[in-house]
């Protein structure tokens, strides 16, 4: 991958919704060799999709924490059972296995304080190996959504 690829996942994550004419312009680039390197790059993974990004507040999802959650075991049937668990509950809107303690860190989004109390004590409270879970609320979102950095 060179700068110019960069480049074009640069502008892709800025507006997925270019056009290759637009694109090719923004790279300074002619659209067939353009073309060629989008479709190589969508070919090799680099570029995983295209997605709208929605504003929580507009779809009424108000509320966000973040959720650490401990494992009492750290087997592989324990971890893949609350991996499993957890990829099914639609609040869940990110998850990642850490290093260290905690073991999870989960984003979660509802409409408000009363509908995460019942998420937590329904669904995160009973995940498969559970031993602790933390919670902290998001006060503000300083930079939600930025493209990934060059190099």
């Amino acid at each position: 991958m060179d700068a110019l690829d960069r480049k074009i996942l640069t502008e892709l994550q800025l507006d997925g919704r270019l056009t290759v004419t637009e694109l090719a312009a923004r790279v300074q680039l002619s659209v067939s060799p353009c073309h060629r390197r989008l479709r190589d790059l969508e070919r090799e993974g680099a570029i995983r999709g295209y997605r709208a990004v929605v504003d929580p507040a507009a779809v009424g999802l108000n509320f966000e924490a973040l959720v650490f959650a401990t494992l009492r075991w750290e087997d592989r049937d324990t971890v893949t059972a609350f991996e499993e668990a957890v990829t099914v509950i639609p609040q869940v809107i990110q998850a990642q296995r850490l290093f260290g303690e905690p073991d999870y860190l989960l984003r979660v989004a509802t409409s408000d304080l009363v509908a995460y109390q019942h998420l937590y004590d329904q669904q995160l409270a009973k995940l498969p190996g559970v031993q602790r879970l933390t919670s902290t609320l998001v006060m503000k979102n300083v930079i939600a959504e930025r493209p990934l950095p060059e190099g």
